[in-house]
Order: C-alpha cells, then sequence, then structure tokens
C-alpha cells in the first residue's frame, strides 16, 4: 500500500553550494515520490528573510547547516532540520531534529520530521493484514467501543470514565511520549477497511529497565492471528529501528491465552513480579 506524502517541497539553505552535491541523491528519491526540492544559499536568504513567510503555506522542510537560517525559519512556525557537517554550524540545541550527514537523509525520515512539526501521526509498519500508526485524538472513539467489553479490561486498565478526560490524555500522549521517545503503543487498523481494531506498540514502565510491549485486540479480531502477526512485526521495528534486542512483558497468571501467545513470540518467563496489589508473570523478548 503506498504510503500518502504530507510533505510537498524540501527547500534546501546551505553556507556554501558545493555541500549540495552530498544531499542530491535524497532530491532525487523525494522527486520519485512526488516531493520537489530547491536549494539556495544562506547569505541569499538571510539577506532577503521575507522570502519565508512569502512562500505562503504549502508543506515545507527546511534543511539548513546554518544556525541564523534555523532560528529565521522557526520564527515563521516552519518545519526545520538541521544539517550536521564539517562545514556547517554545530549548535542547533533549539532546532527538534537533526541530521549527521547525507547517509541520515532518506523521504521517510524527512517526511516523518515533517509530519513531527504538522501534527499528523506517523506511519509505523504494516502487516499483510494491519497497518500500525501513531494513535491520534479521534481514535479515542472506536477505543471506547473496544473497551466497553468486559474481556478486554479484566486484564489491563480501563479509559477514563469521562471520553473528554481520555482525549486529553491522548494529546499528552502524543506530546509528550511520542516527541520524546519516538515510539509508544500505537493504533492498529485493517489494511481493507480502515477498521480501528486495537492498539500495540512499546511503553516504558517505572522502576524497569527494558521497553515494555502491551497490546490489545477487539474482542472479535481475536483467535484470527492478528495480535501474533502485529507483535511479531513490533519487535522486529523495535530490535531494527531502536535497537531493543530485549523487551519485557508484564502478564497475569490466570491470562493464559495471552501467556500462550507470549510464548509463541519467545517470551521466556523469569520470576513473578507484584504491581498494583496484583501478581504478575515478568517475561522477557530476548531478540
Amino acid at each position: 500500500m503506498e504510503k500518502k506524502m504530507y510533505l510537498k517541497r524540501l527547500i534546501i539553505v546551505l553556507k556554501n553550494g558545493e555541500t549540495l552535491a552530498e544531499i542530491y541523491p535524497v532530491t532525487e528519491d523525494l522527486k520519485e515520490a512526488g516531493v520537489s526540492s530547491f536549494a539556495l544559499l544562506a547569505d541569499e536568504l538571510l539577506e532577503n528573510p521575507a522570502l519565508v513567510s512569502q512562500m505562503g503555506t504549502e508543506e515545507f522542510l527546511f534543511l539548513t547547516d546554518d544556525t541564523q537560517v534555523a532560528e529565521l525559519t522557526m520564527r515563521e512556525n516552519r518545519a526545520t532540520l538541521a544539517y550536521l557537517h564539517a562545514g556547517g554550524d554545530s549548535d542547533f540545541s533549539t532546532v527538534p531534529y537533526g541530521v549527521d550527514g547525507a547517509e541520515g537523509l532518506d523521504v521517510e525520515f524527512l517526511e516523518r520530521v515533517y509530519r513531527r512539526h504538522a501534527g499528523i501521526s506517523w506511519d509505523i509498519l504494516e502487516t499483510d493484514r494491519c497497518s500500525i500508526r501513531e494513535t491520534t485524538v479521534e481514535d479515542v472513539d472506536a477505543f471506547v467501543k473496544i473497551y466497553s467489553d468486559p474481556e478486554i479490561v479484566r486484564y489491563t486498565e480501563e479509559l477514563y470514565p469521562e471520553v473528554g478526560k481520555e482525549k486529553e490524555y491522548i494529546r499528552q500522549y502524543i506530546e509528550k511520549v511520542y516527541q520524546y521517545f519516538e515510539f509508544g503503543v500505537w493504533t492498529v487498523q485493517l489494511k481493507k477497511t480502515g477498521e480501528i481494531i486495537g492498539r500495540a506498540g512499546f511503553s516504558v514502565r517505572d522502576g524497569y529497565t527494558l521497553p515494555e510491549l502491551g497490546f490489545i485486540i477487539a474482542k472479535k479480531w481475536q483467535n484470527k492471528g492478528i495480535a501474533t502477526e502485529i507483535c511479531s512485526a513490533i519487535l522486529a521495528y523495535g530490535k531494527e529501528y531502536y535497537g531493543f534486542d530485549k523487551v519485557q512483558l508484564l502478564v497475569r497468571p490466570e491470562n493464559e491465552a495471552s501467556i500462550a501467545l507470549c510464548k509463541k513470540l519467545g517470551f521466556q518467563e523469569e520470576k513473578q513480579v507484584r504491581e498494583g496489589g496484583k501478581e504478575y508473570l515478568y517475561m522477557v523478548w530476548k531478540g
């Protein structure tokens, strides 16, 4: 399934035009993805700063190795990516994202930087039947339906009783978890219909050092192999993108179905722990 590109143009602003040669390959990849690119020298833009505001509201991302340019584009609320290399400035402490040399530049990364600035959820991965993406506030209504089943909340925490509070929680989650860790618990959808059928991803539990896998699949989509499908893909994704070669999971001893699934995924029981007054099996996956 072809992913939608929200980024429309990459504006490259460099101290030295010779640096453009190392960025050229990604501009060709962007062109294939339908994204145009444009380059100019930092001095040109700084001599005529009004150019930034005159560029309209198109979906731009500025890539620059000049701190003054970055300050200018960020004042204009433009998506900005610091390009770190030997011939450029080094202090981009106020720029949310930076890339160390051309090796880190690819279409997906540039799209994600733009999306984070624009408040658009990231696409995470796809399996045969499902797509997994960052959660949005609009997903809460679907979550409410999923969590209304008593079997779902038997072994997991419930949502806030008030939908408004749950939506505010998700807003804070997007801002504080996704933007800080760049991972979290994500939304699971069926690729064919777009129906939201659950949540899955990684979290960080207080008092523990390993990332933790969590998942919930709506009752009507259980026993179809979907949980195995998405969790296997998430574990592989975590190892590749975040270096998670060990992942923990806490499961209630009476939750036999989840224990069987965890063992199928390769988790091994290590000990019993007590959290919130309840007993859990502490299991670890070693990739």
